[in-house]
């Protein structure tokens, strides 16, 4: 076989083997998004054939009329924060009690996982039962005030409420996350830092923490992205209410587009929702991947 018929051959296997996928991530991303970068710039129901071109209209009405948009956008940033910080340290605190070598531990570790792999929905209409019949139950029985709050009725609550479920739900797949980091880091240098006095403090702090860096790359990464995209805990859970204390802005989206029948303003929120996350999550990576280091 000549040079050229081999280059023809691996051409055609690489072919063979890429096209079919670059075919489905065009079909499937990348003309979906230029579809929406035109439907940005139009005034669209979603349904009807006529679509009228207005421009940058939607931008303007976004940016400078929409104070439902800015207060789901602050919304979504508070629930953000309280999610990424409640949910890393509980999973982080976990992984260092469950990387620990005693009975339980297997089971534990399943115990947590287990809300990660039900579907968010189903989670949130269990938790809604719970904070309204369940509660209503308890207090019966117990008397206790905490158990006749309006844990979805009202917006602090309501704000907590939601909180407390997510960080519930995702805490052992963050913990899974910190469990393979632990376990990776070279036991001897502990041993060593021990045999030199350092206490259990300074050992986490100066050794275990910084080589934990990769993992807690992943880890921040994953639960900044989910947090602000969060939308099916809210969808069944309060439904964004009350009021609209509790709409984010993926449920501020949903409405525009499904409720409001405003298909192309709600493409427009959505293209500037995508760049901030890919703002966000491309600040945070550069950081943390600067601060990694090696064993």
């Amino acid at each position: 076989m000549t040079t050229a018929s081999k280059r023809w051959r691996e051409l055609g296997v690489f072919i063979t083997f890429v096209a079919p996928v670059l075919v489905l991530i065009l079909l499937s991303a990348e003309i979906p998004f230029i579809m929406s970068l035109y439907y940005s710039l139009t005034k669209w129901n979603g349904i009807s054939k006529h679509i009228t071109f207005i421009g940058l209209q939607n931008f303007k009405e976004l940016f400078l009329t929409d104070t439902d948009a800015l207060a789901s956008f602050f919304f979504t940033l508070r629930y953000s924060v309280a999610t990424i910080v409640a949910t890393n340290v509980i999973a982080l605190l976990l992984a260092v009690v469950l990387t620990k070598t005693f009975k339980l531990t297997s089971i534990l570790r399943a115990a947590f996982f287990v809300p990660y792999i039900v579907s968010l929905v189903i989670i949130g209409f269990i938790w809604k039962f719970v904070f309204s019949n369940a509660f209503s139950s308890l207090y019966e029985w117990t008397h206790w005030p905490l158990f006749q709050w309006s844990w979805l009725g009202t917006a602090d609550l309501a704000f907590i409420s939601v909180v407390f479920v997510s960080v519930w739900q995702s805490v052992g797949f963050y913990m899974m996350i910190y469990i393979t980091g632990l376990q990776s880091i070279p036991g001897e240098l502990n041993e060593a830092a021990a045999i030199d006095g350092a206490n259990g403090f300074n050992r986490f702090f100066r050794i275990t923490l910084p080589l934990l860096m990769p993992s807690l790359t992943v880890a921040l990464f994953l639960s900044i992205s989910n947090s602000l995209k969060v939308f099916d805990i809210i969808f069944t859970l309060t439904f964004g209410g009350p009021g609209k204390t509790t709409t984010s802005s993926t449920m501020d989206i949903y409405n525009e587009a499904f409720v409001n029948n405003r298909f192309g303003y709600a493409t427009a929120k959505s293209l500037m929702f995508v760049v901030l996350i890919l703002l966000i999550t491309l600040i945070q990576v550069k950081f943390f991947k600067s601060k990694e280091v090696e064993a």
